[in-house]
């Protein structure tokens, strides 16, 4: 009786069962999901990697001065600057006051002297600048010739101990070709910039041997950084003066 019971209501159970387990979650892993987490954790690496590579280093220069002096790298470094920021004004002025000869070096037979220890500068005009080289009118020829050399676009003219100057007009041409010696100027540095850079690694890589590896791809980095923010300099200074020249 209990068995034929059970039969009539196997339906009904059947039906509950079926409806029971597709209310179940399904618990599998999709393949959409397992490649989108693949995703993210690559792009993570990748970034973390990338944050590291491109993260400064600040070498303490007392721990490392028996290998080589970063004070004095870095002082190579700023001498390249430095140096460029002189050759700017002196090479690249378009002033028109008797202190735009001051940078011009006037090569004798008894060495080297600034042209405004060897003449009186005067402006006597707008115009005209004038050159007294009575005081050592030996070297007025070569005063001249340094005049011709000092890229200020000058023609100057001789006249016994007296030298002419006329003021040039600054014309666009003139400026562009200012603005093309600032860039070469600026190359001029960089190579100098790489000079320093290259004796500096060499000597680091001198240490092999008598530090670990990682000390020496440091200290290497480092000497590379601090070229990087030089070389940044340089291109900031050329920007600058080109603007200056052009506008």
């Amino acid at each position: 009786m209990a068995l034929r019971c059970l039969g009539r209501f196997r339906p009904v159970l059947m039906q509950l069962s079926s409806v029971g387990s597709a209310n179940l979650p399904l618990i599998k892993h999709s393949p959409q999901i397992t490649a989108l987490d693949r995703h993210f954790a690559t792009k993570k690496s990748k970034v973390k990697s990338k944050a590291q590579s491109q993260s400064k280093v600040n070498i303490n220069a007392a721990l490392v001065e028996d290998i080589i002096s970063l004070e004095d790298v870095k002082q190579e470094f700023k001498n390249v600057l430095d140096n460029l920021k002189e050759d700017f004004n002196k090479s690249l002025s378009i002033r028109t006051s008797p202190g735009a000869f001051d940078h011009i070096t006037v090569t004798t037979k008894n060495g080297k002297f600034p042209l405004n220890q060897l003449g009186q500068i005067s402006l006597k005009s707008p115009q005209l600048f004038i050159i007294n080289m009575a005081s050592f009118p030996e070297s007025a020829a070569a005063a001249v010739n340094a005049l011709r050399d000092s890229h200020m676009n000058l023609n100057p003219e001789l006249d016994g101990t007296i030298i002419r100057v006329p003021v040039p007009q600054v014309t666009r041409e003139h400026r562009e070709n200012l603005s093309k010696l600032a860039k070469q100027l600026t190359n001029n540095s960089k190579d100098s910039l790489r000079k320093v850079r290259t004796r500096a690694v060499v000597h680091v890589k001198k240490a092999k041997g008598e530090v670990s590896e990682d000390t020496i791809k440091l200290l290497e980095k480092q000497i590379q950084q601090m070229a990087d923010e030089v070389s940044a300099e340089l291109d900031k200074q050329l920007a600058t003066k080109t603007k200056e020249l052009l506008d």
